[in-house]
């Protein structure tokens, strides 16, 4: 950055994110003192660097969407894709990017819940879950339940929530569709991110106000993967409430490492059982797999809402 033009460098800026911004900005004025034997092997490690790069690219989801669907039906791969498909960028409110939590919670605190629930979808889960923390505890519930219901987004009303924060005439026309925004995965990941003691005082509040969402942001938290994060006695202890035949089906669906772990919590004798009965059951559905993982999954929250178990998620809290 240091050796190229003006110009191209502030091309090369406006390509990045902002937190890339800051860390390259930082390094800039670090590098005063470098040796020319440096600059040589720096540039010579780009050029081999950029001789590796192809553009040869290609969109796998019009596959991954209709594969998914033959195998499962429209229900269940739908809830698969749900889980597995990259997030995107899906609405081009670029000043927010630039602002702290801190100051986006200053912006909402007055506004309306709807207009608080779509910029805060429209931020990475982490700075999202700091917003929603530093916003008044009674307006939680009900911003969470609007981002798990929040749809379509017209491009008036996008274009709207820019000019609000950049207090300034956009200069670029919307785009003719709309942009689609949160749903029950951007309010799983939000709660995810904050702290326990949230999750604690939102979830039953938000159960009051819709059972079903309530339900669907509470699946979305929690997957078949996080059980691996369990410690060996809580793992075992979980172990110990599955029925043979939902731990054998939900392991047929594991990649080596996670069954290994998953046995490894049981005796000798008893993980060989398992291993005798996925052998001997052949090929199975994937959606018998998931099915399982499922049962197992809830099985763990239960466990966990009694005491039983202990199940991690966000910033602990201690008293």
């Amino acid at each position: 950055m240091m050796l190229v033009g003006e110009d191209e460098a502030t091309a090369i800026l406006q390509k990045l994110d902002p937190e890339e911004v800051r860390k390259l900005g930082a390094a800039m004025f670090d590098v005063a003192d470098v040796s020319e034997e440096e600059v040589g092997s720096v540039l010579d490690d780009f050029v081999g660097r950029a001789r590796e790069r192809t553009g040869i690219t290609f969109d796998p989801r019009p596959h991954v969407t209709t594969v998914m669907n033959r195998a499962l039906g429209p229900e269940k791969a739908e809830s698969v894709l749900a889980r597995i498909t990259p997030t995107e960028a899906v609405c081009e409110i670029e000043m927010l990017e630039w602002l702290d939590a801190k100051e986006i919670a200053q912006m909402l605190n007055k506004e309306h819940p709807q207009i608080a629930a779509v910029l805060i979808a429209n931020l990475d889960p982490a700075v999202g879950s700091q917003v929603l923390e530093l916003l008044p505890e009674a307006s939680q519930p009900d911003i969470l339940h609007r981002i798990a219901k929040l749809g379509p987004i017209t491009p008036e009303a996008v274009e709207t929530l820019r000019q609000m924060i950049q207090r300034r005439s956009a200069t670029r026309a919307p785009t003719a569709a709309g942009v689609q925004l949160g749903g029950t995965r951007e309010a799983a990941k939000l709660l995810q991110g904050a702290r326990k003691a949230t999750e604690l005082r939102v979830m039953p509040k938000l159960f009051k106000m819709d059972k079903d969402v309530a339900k669907a942001i509470e699946e979305a938290m929690f997957v078949f993967e996080n059980l691996l994060e369990l410690d060996d006695k809580n793992l075992s202890t979980l172990i110990r409430n599955v029925d043979g035949d939902i731990l054998t089906r939900a392991l047929k669906g594991c990649d080596e490492a996670a069954r290994n772990r998953i046995l490894g919590s049981m005796s000798a004798r008893a993980a060989d059982g398992i291993r005798d009965d996925m052998e001997a059951r052949g090929p199975m559905k994937l959606s018998e797999v998931l099915d399982a993982q499922k049962a197992m999954i809830q099985i763990a929250r239960n466990l966990a809402k009694d005491g039983t178990i202990q199940m991690g998620g966000g910033e602990d809290d201690y008293v």
